[in-house]
């Protein structure tokens, strides 16, 4: 029971790993099957290169975007962004600067882009996709038959197919193969440079240690967890007296809730700074008032 449990507190303690891993996992097993069963080459010469890159590009433009509908980061900074606000003559809160913003807004895309980044890594490393796409490209073409005979250009589209005439010719899907599997091992060196970048310039931009960092962070779960909590007992107690005035015809008995404003002003986005000792807006809102 205790081994039961310890793997217990694991799973939660790196559910956003474990949710990436799987995430990319899925992505890559669905890529492979993708290819095998649904994707064949027309090995024509006009049809080569756009059936490929609708291939490659178009599923991972759908991953994108049903990433950025699933995101709970695009769907708390999108929320109500562009709703008009009422003028008032007291001061309010600002809302997030641009800097604040424009972080969020490369958090979430890099997290929304990792499966269709991993689609077109594990693409490019089967190297079917581009062995099509390459073979009826004309810069390729020129490329890969600048000394040979003129039927090569010709038999080039052939080749993914095992079509190709020219023993030569048909040897060159290996050189092919290797410049898809060449860019696919620059495409995700390129993608763990810039995780340690962006993960370096966040760390040493840290206003905090590492220790408080850690404590700032576990504040806004536990914070979001009770909220959370709290909330589903508040909305079922109003929900349950609605509906029994409803059917007795009796009066509701008054309910204390937040206003509009007050909603607005805890869903506000906010760095946390040192000197202020607010560790959320919800933290700061309830101190002020």
């Amino acid at each position: 029971m205790e081994k039961f449990r310890h793997v217990i507190d694991l799973l939660v303690k790196y559910h956003t790993v474990l949710g990436y891993s799987l995430l990319s996992l899925l992505t890559a097993g669905g890529e492979r099957l993708f290819s095998n069963v649904v994707f064949q080459c027309p090995c024509s010469a006009i049809w080569n290169l756009p059936y490929s890159l609708v291939f490659l590009l178009v599923p991972a433009l759908i991953l994108f975007l049903l990433g950025c509908l699933l995101s709970t980061s695009a769907k708390k900074f999108m929320t109500g962004c562009c709703a008009p606000r009422e003028v008032e003559e007291e001061s309010s809160e600002d809302g997030p600067g641009l800097c604040v913003s424009t972080a969020m807004c490369c958090h979430f895309t890099l997290v929304t882009a990792l499966a269709p980044i991993t689609w077109i890594a594990v693409a490019l490393l089967g190297g079917g996709f581009y062995e099509c796409a390459a073979s009826g490209s004309m810069w390729v073409s020129r490329l890969l038959c600048p000394d040979q005979e003129v039927a090569c250009s010709e038999q080039l589209p052939q080749v993914p197919c095992q079509k190709a005439k020219s023993e030569k010719v048909q040897e060159l899907l290996k050189e092919l193969k290797a410049h898809s599997q060449v860019a696919g091992w620059i495409l995700i060196a390129l993608v763990v440079i810039a995780l340690l970048i962006s993960t370096s310039v966040t760390r040493c931009r840290s206003p905090v240690n590492f220790l408080h960092l850690k404590f700032w962070k576990l504040y806004g779960k536990k914070e979001e967890e009770v909220f959370m909590n709290e909330a589903k007992k508040q909305a079922t107690e109003l929900a349950e007296e609605n509906v029994k005035c409803f059917f007795d015809g009796s009066k509701p008995k008054e309910f204390k809730l937040p206003n509009s404003k007050a909603w607005e002003k805890i869903s506000l986005q906010e760095t946390f700074s040192p000197g202020s000792h607010y560790y959320s807006v919800l933290h700061k809102y309830v101190n002020k008032k």
